[in-house]
C-alpha cells in the first residue's frame, strides 16, 4: 500500500483531500504573537480580512518533529509513502521532511519529492499521485509521473496589487510605488523552483495575457486545469471561467481552489492563477 502525503501549501479543501486520500502537513501562520496551523486553524477569507485591516503575517515551515509523527503515523499502515511539498528554493519544508524521514530511518521507503511550486500546480501533482496510487502503480512509475507533469505543465499568476510583496520584503517601497505610478502589473510564474516575474502587463490586462500565453504553448493539446485564487470572489471567479470557456484552450477537466493564508500571506487577496496540464503525460 502506498501513502500520498502533501504540505497545507497545496491547498486543496479538506473535503477535497479526503476525497482522493490525500494527507496533509500544515504550515505556520503568524499573526503578531498568534499562531495557527494552515487550513486548520485559520481559513483563508479570516487571513485575508486581516491584511486588508492591515495586519503584519509571517509563515513558517511545519517542524522537523511534525513531519517525524506524521510519517510514523502513516508508516504504521502503509508499505511507502509519496511525499510532495512546495519548493524548496521558497521554503525549508522539504528539507524538514528529508530531515524527518532520515531521522526515523525510513529514507527508503518515504519518497520525498521537491514539486519546484506551490498552490495549484502543487495540488494537481498530489491530486495525481494519488490517483496513480488508485490506479495500482508502484512508486518508481509515480514519481517518473510527477515528473513527466512537472515538465509539462504551465502556471502563471496576477498580482493585482504590489503592496503584500513589498510587506513581505519581496519588494521595495520603491518598486511598489514606481509599479502603482506605471499602473503595471507582474505575471509571475515558476523557474527552477524559484518565483519569477513572465512578464508585466498593464492594469486589466493580466488574464488576457495568461490566456494568450497558454494558447500559445497548449495549441488544441486536451488539458487539465486548475484555477486558483485568492478570497470568496464569485464574480472575479466567474470571469476567470468565462475567459477559458471562450478561450482556444480544450479544457476537458477543470476544478477551483482558493488559495489559503500560508500563500496567500504573501500576494493578498485578488491574487489569481491558472494552471494548465496536458491531460495525457
Amino acid at each position: 500500500m502506498i501513502g500520498v502525503i502533501t504540505d497545507s501549501t497545496c491547498d486543496l479543501a479538506p473535503n477535497t483531500l479526503a476525497q482522493h486520500g490525500i494527507s496533509t502537513v500544515p504550515l505556520e501562520v503568524r499573526i503578531g504573537q498568534d499562531r495557527f496551523a494552515d487550513w486548520q486553524d485559520l481559513e483563508p477569507g479570516e487571513l485575508y480580512a486581516r491584511l486588508e485591516a492591515g495586519a503584519t503575517v509571517e509563515t513558517a515551515p511545519p517542524e522537523v518533529a511534525r513531519f517525524e509523527e506524521a510519517y510514523r503515523r502513516h508508516l504504521a499502515v502503509y508499505d511507502h509513502l509519496i511525499s510532495v511539498h512546495l519548493s524548496g528554493q521558497i521554503s525549508q519544508t522539504v528539507a524538514h521532511a528529508r530531515e524527518a524521514a532520515r531521522r526515523i530511518g525510513e529514507s527508503a521507503r518515504i519518497h520525498i519529492v521537491d514539486s519546484g511550486v506551490v498552490t495549484a500546480p502543487l495540488a494537481e501533482l498530489v491530486i495525481r499521485a494519488s490517483e496513480a496510487v488508485s490506479a495500482g502503480s508502484p512508486p518508481e512509475d509515480i514519481l517518473g509521473l510527477l515528473d513527466r507533469i512537472r515538465a509539462a505543465q504551465s502556471s502563471e499568476f496576477v498580482v493585482p496589487t504590489l503592496e503584500y510583496l513589498r510587506r513581505g520584503g519581496r519588494l521595495s517601497r520603491a518598486g511598489e510605488l514606481l509599479g502603482n505610478l506605471l499602473g503595471m502589473r507582474p505575471i509571475i510564474t515558476f523557474a527552477d523552483g524559484h518565483i519569477v516575474p513572465a512578464r508585466r502587463v498593464r492594469q486589466g490586462q493580466g488574464l488576457g495575457s495568461i490566456i494568450e500565453s497558454l494558447e500559445a504553448k497548449f495549441g488544441r493539446e486536451p488539458l487539465r486545469v486548475a484555477i486558483a485564487y485568492a478570497g470568496q470572489d464569485p464574480d472575479g471567479i466567474g470571469r476567470v471561467r468565462l475567459a477559458l470557456e471562450n478561450s482556444k484552450l480544450r479544457v476537458k477537466k477543470g476544478r477551483v481552489q482558493l488559495i489559503g493564508a500560508a500563500v496567500g500571506a504573501h500576494v493578498g487577496p485578488g491574487t489569481y492563477g491558472i494552471t494548465a496540464t496536458p491531460l495525457e503525460v
